[in-house]
Formats: C-alpha cells, structure tokens, sequence
C-alpha cells in the first residue's frame, strides 16, 4: 500500500525495550526452541555465506518443493525477479509475468463498467462522479471470491465453480491520474469523483465453454459500487452513543448540506478499504485502513463543543490516529464539510471499523461493526476451531501498532445462516502481547479491567472501542512492525493446529537513536518515537519486514495464551549488512504484506516496497508474489513479477484451486497529469484496453492445463 502518494504509516506509538531474539534463544527450553530455531539459524547462515550461498540457495529453489504434513507441496518453478533497466530508469518489463504453463490476463480495470448503465471508461480522465458511481474503482486491494448460487460449504473443493461474485476493495485515489488537470484546483465535483472511486466494487463473473477464460457481466443485478457516501448502519456496543452523533448532511453532487444530528446509528461510506476477510456463512469483511487521510482540522484545538463527548478526548484521538491541522494527503474537507473536523469532529468516529456486506443481497445496508474495534484495520481473518467458536484476526497497520484479535461469544450455527447475523456484535476484542520467551498473552480491552476505568478516561466499553488504539497503549500490548494481512493455515491433511501468520512490512524506525517512549495514557502524538528492538521485532532498522505466527493454546479460539516464532526474515542475501540479508533459502522478497493460505495449505505473500528496482531492492526488482511452504519458512518461491512503481495486492482463488484473482495497485504511479504513462502504460502494456493512463486492475491466472494454481 505504497507508492509515491501513500502515507508511509511511520508513526511509533508504544515502543518497548525487550532485547533481541537472538539473546532469547539462549534461555528458552528446547519445546519453544524447536519452534523458531529454523526462522533463525538460516539467517546465521546466509551472514558467514553471502554469494555463494545465495548462488547454492538459488539453484535448490528451481526445484519443486514435496508435500508434506497440511502442505500440498509447490509444483512450479519459481521465476526470475523483474529488475532495473539502467537505460531507461524503468523496470525490464511493464508486465505481470508467471511461470511457464500459466497465464496472466486481465480481467477488470479501474473504469469498467460493472452495473447497468455504466458507461465504458474513458481514456482522457473526463468522466464524472456519476460514471465513477457504476464503474470499477481505482486502486484495488483486498478482494474474495463468492461462488454462486450461494453454498453453504463454499469450500468445496470438488463442486464446479463456473460462476461467482467477485468483492474487491479499493484502497486509495491518484487524483492526477483521476482528473485531467489534477487537483490543480479542488472543487466539490472532484471530491465526488474521488469519493466514489473509493469503497468496494461488487462484481458478477463467469467461465465461458473453455473451462479457462473468465469475464465480467456488465449488466449484473449483482453488480454495486459502495462509496465513501454510502448509507449504512453502526451496531455493536459504539450504535447509539454520543460518539458517533456527528454531524447529518444531505449529499448532493452539487455538494453537502447540513441538514441535523446523526441518530447514532447511521454512518455514510466507507474509505481506503484495504485488506478484507468473510465470513462462513457467506458474507464480505472490507477493513478502513489509513481513513484519518481524508479529514483535516484546521482550527486546530478550536473544534465546535459536542454534548456528551469532552473535547479533550476529540482532540486526543485526532491525535492518536494521524488527523492532520493541515496539508491534509485528500483536501476533500475543503470543499465537503462533513470531512472537516473542527466544525464536525465527530465524523472520525464513524471510520475506522470493519464494515460488513452482504454480497448476494444488492438492496441489503452495509453495516459497520464496532465490536470488532476502531483503528487501522488490515485484514479479518477467521478460524473457526472444533467447538464452532469463531475468532477473527486483525493488524493495526502502521509502524509500532497492534495485533488484535475478535472472539464472538455465541458461537457459529452451521444449520443455520440467519442464526449468525449478529455474531460480529457481541464478544471480546484482544490485543496481544508477545513475550520474550516464545509466549504470549490476548489482553482483554474489557471496560473496567486492565486500567481501562473511568480514572484513565474510559467510561463504557463504547469508549474502550471508539478509542481502541489507547486502550491497547493502557494495557501494554507489543508494539510491531506495521502489522498487515493476516492469514490462518488450513486444518488439513492431518495438520491440528489454530496457527496464525501476520505479515511485519517493515519498520526503518526500529531500533533507531535516540530511543523514545510514549506515554500509556495514549496521549502521545503520533511519530514521535523510535522504539528499541524487542524478541517478535528483532531488527533494527527493519527496512525488509518480517512474518510472524502464533499458534493457540489449547487448539481453540477462546484461549488466551499462544505460543509464537517468527516465520520468515525478509531480506537481500547481496546486501552487505547482516541485519538486511534475511533468512530465504528460496527467492527473495522485502515488504510483505499480502498473505494467504490456499485450501491446499501453500502460503501466498505479496510485498509493497517502492516497485523501482532501485535502492534497497536493487536486486530484488518488482514487487512480487510468492509461495512459500510452511512446513520450512524457508523455501520460498517467486510466482509473480509486476509492472513498474506498482504493488501486488488482493489475493483470492476459486474453491477448486483453479482460478486465482491478484490485484495490481498504482500501476505506473510515478507518471505526472501532464504525461500519464511516462512511466509506462499497463494494462495496455499486457494487451488491455486502450492507451491513455495507467490502470490499477484486477488479474485472472490461470494453468494452460486446467489445474490447481501452485500444484
């Protein structure tokens, strides 16, 4: 979720002073050893070996990796990196590329219609909001494939998978890519387009007679775009509260008129929705990540006084979560004044949730669900283990945040869908805390346990919600390295484990001088620390990112303490210092971010770095996606290079393994408004659609012969 125009995420708010792993390895007992010995002692290696293990390393990857315990084992060999053409500044080729005996092909691009009486996009930027209403969005991101007609066991590997709905997020805008001139000049009809090129695109797809080519229906019944102005409705224990009375506007293209009080239980759209997750009884998760970029106060401590909410804590909590007095990254505010939070401070409080829809339902309402908290969201991935009690998984991404996780307290009714809709209301959100020894503790963020009592500012579980990320700070959760997608291992082929893996993108921060450490009142501004390394972030400067993983005790979702090693150090086994060369018998990556199991048990990761080929991925190129085995963190191997300056993200596959959906964002980005595609034209570079600018689009892959995708 980089590129040129989006935010770094480089606040530190919570630093801790546990020392490095290394030094913990010493004193742990061998079960805990046996766990993390093989995520360090490969890095060992690589430092002493250099080159020629890296040479060794490369040649041992092109073979294909056997099955094992819950694993399938990787069929492919994995293909080289996409690097820097010094002659012309660009990567080597603007193109998604994969192993021999697949095939890339776009399916759907920024523009496309998707919905009766959407118009085909136009080239020249000159579309309006009204266009972009019906049209895919820009800058797709977390996404998941729905089989229909809808199936109660939608996992079935053996079912024909012919038809489905595809939901797919869209991150972010690049407003000089969005309008002909930029934002040269705001005006609210820029905003508008902004705004509803933001949210999530429902999309109906299906396979033709060949078994292999998938297309979009145009004129789907299924077919919606939900925007940064769609209504929806609060539940959970925030609906109702003071918190969430902001301001009510009637949103017209012409503008925002302020027409009263919100109930308290409605909200209007959705933005920068990231990362994603489902639930088993068939319903979309789409998460609001950086959505502090779209408000700005620029009275400062000046606000307009609310009833029932102190105007301290406003203020504090703009300062928690990145409100900016000014220089705002979107200057919606400046013609929108729902966005402006000195005259509507409230409105933060209804964003920063994970948002429920319900795919097969064009008429059903989107629901925000509070119980699951309020912060960063990336990702909400479930497990349901033998009991049928359901948790889900979520990263706070920024640097020094927190991993979260969401327990429901009746559990799943597998007889019954409608038994299960209000499941995401009711239940306990944990924090986690990862203890130097190879433990770690869920820390309730409970009203009235942990400190979270009225004398340190929390007064109802609503306000523990509402002001999640100081509550985490209260009751000293660990502090990461910008946790992103999570991604939960499938029970398969014997494997018994609940074992979680989250992606660590990097931190450069980390370890830096002089330290400094934030206040636990959660008062302190954003930015202003450089926290030390502790045992699950053991790096400084953590320019290459890392994956951890966890696995329950006791094989079920309600316990609250796990074991946890770190997965994989990231990393460029030619770089000359040891804290950057990672640990990679196979190819290497740096920035992970997307992750996902297959059905099958292979690992996919995806990474966000700046896509240039140069600097700290010189000999790493493009971003990637890769497939790793579990088994042996190790042994991972690449599957797909990307065009220039772009990220690879959203990850979502067909039950039957046959079909796999990835998103390409930021295509190009570096390009200017005067000169779209200097920096190259994709997916026109790939065969689609006519030149003009570069599109972010989603991307069909398929196997010539028919197969299982990595197999």
């Amino acid at each position: 979720m980089k590129g040129p125009l989006h935010p770094k995420n480089d606040k530190t708010l919570n630093p801790s002073g546990n020392e490095s792993i290394r030094d913990v390895i010493g004193r742990v007992n061998m079960k805990r050893r046996r766990f993390i010995f093989t995520a360090v002692g490969a890095s060992v290696a690589t430092v002493l070996g250099n080159v020629t293990i890296r040479g060794l390393l490369q040649t041992v990857a092109t073979s294909p990796l056997a099955p094992g315990m819950g694993f399938a084992g990787i069929g492919f060999e994995g293909i080289e990196p996409n690097l820097l053409n010094p002659a012309t500044g660009l990567l080597e080729k603007d193109l998604v590329t994969v192993p021999r005996g697949y095939k890339a092909q776009v399916l759907v691009a920024w523009g496309d219609p998707i919905m009766p009486g959407g118009p085909n996009w136009s080239s020249d930027a000159s579309q309006d909001a009204a266009a972009q209403e019906k049209q895919f969005g820009m800058n797709a991101d977390g996404m998941h494939f729905f089989p229909m007609p809808r199936r109660q066991n939608s996992r079935d590997q053996n079912q024909t998978y012919n038809q489905g709905i595809l939901c797919v997020n869209h991150e972010y805008t690049q407003e000089h890519f969005l309008h002909p001139d930029g934002l040269d000049e705001v005006s609210i009809e820029k905003v508008r387009k902004s705004q509803a090129a933001h949210g999530v695109s429902i999309v109906e797809i299906s396979k033709d007679n060949s078994g292999n080519n998938w297309s979009v229906n145009p004129n789907s019944r299924y077919g919606r775009r939900i925007t940064a102005n769609t209504e929806m409705r609060i539940s959970g224990p925030v609906a109702g509260s003071d918190f969430v009375k902001s301001k009510k506007f009637n949103i017209k293209p012409e503008g925002s008129l302020e027409i009263g009080v919100n109930d308290g239980y409605t909200a209007y759209g959705t933005v920068n929705n990231c990362s994603n997750g489902y639930t088993p009884w068939g319903t979309y998760l789409t998460c609001e990540e950086n959505w502090n970029n779209y408000f700005t106060n620029p009275l400062g401590n000046d606000i307009t006084p609310v009833p029932g909410v102190d105007k301290s804590d406003i203020l504090q909590g703009q300062n928690r979560y990145g409100i900016a007095t000014s220089n705002s990254r979107y200057p919606w505010a400046a013609a929108d004044p729902r966005f402006d939070t000195s005259t509507n401070p409230l409105e933060p409080h209804l964003f920063g949730w994970v948002v429920e829809i319900d795919p097969y339902n064009p008429r059903s309402k989107p629901v925000k669900r509070t119980a699951m908290g309020r912060f960063k969201h990336e990702s909400a991935q479930y497990v349901l283990d033998d009991n049928n009690r359901l948790a889900f998984y979520m990263g706070d991404d920024e640097r020094n945040e927190y991993i979260y996780k969401f327990v429901c307290s009746q559990p799943y009714n597998p007889q019954n869908p409608s038994a299960n809709r209000d499941l995401l209301d009711y239940g306990t959100l944990y924090v986690a805390k990862f203890n130097d020894n190879g433990t770690g503790e869920w820390l309730p963020l409970v009203y009235g346990r942990g400190g979270l009592t009225p004398e340190n500012g929390f007064n109802s579980q609503a306000e523990v919600l509402v002001k999640t990320r100081q509550a985490a700070d209260r009751v000293g959760a660990t502090m990461m390295d910008r946790p992103e997608w999570t991604a939960v291992r499938p029970r398969i082929g014997g494997y018994q484990e609940i074992e979680v893996y989250c992606t660590l993108t990097n931190n450069n921060r980390r370890g830096t001088q002089p330290e400094s450490v934030n206040e636990a009142d959660g008062s302190s501004k954003g930015g202003s620390a450089s926290p030390p390394v502790n045992a699950a972030n053991p790096r400084p400067d953590n320019r290459y990112g890392h994956i951890i993983r966890w696995r329950e005790d006791g094989r079920t979702v309600a316990d609250t303490t796990f074991n946890w090693d770190i997965f994989v150090e990231c990393g460029d086994k030619l770089d000359s210092d040891p804290h950057h060369v990672g640990n990679i018998n196979g190819d290497d990556l740096s920035s992970p971010d997307g992750l996902r199991f297959d059905d099958f048990g292979r690992l996919w990761i995806q990474t966000d770095h700046e896509g240039d080929g140069t600097d700290d991925v010189a000999n790493i190129g493009s971003n990637t996606m890769s497939c790793a085995n579990p088994n042996d963190p190790r042994e991972i191997k690449r599957f797909l290079t990307s065009p220039t300056d772009c990220e690879v993200s959203g990850i979502a596959m067909t039950p039957d393994g046959k079909a796999m959906f990835v998103n390409i964002q930021h295509p190009n980005s570096r390009g200017t408004k005067e000169n779209p595609t200097s920096r190259g034209n994709w997916p026109h570079s790939q065969g689609y659609g006519p030149s003009g600018r570069p599109r972010s689009a989603t991307v069909l892959i398929t196997r010539d012969d028919g197969g299982i995708i990595g197999a």
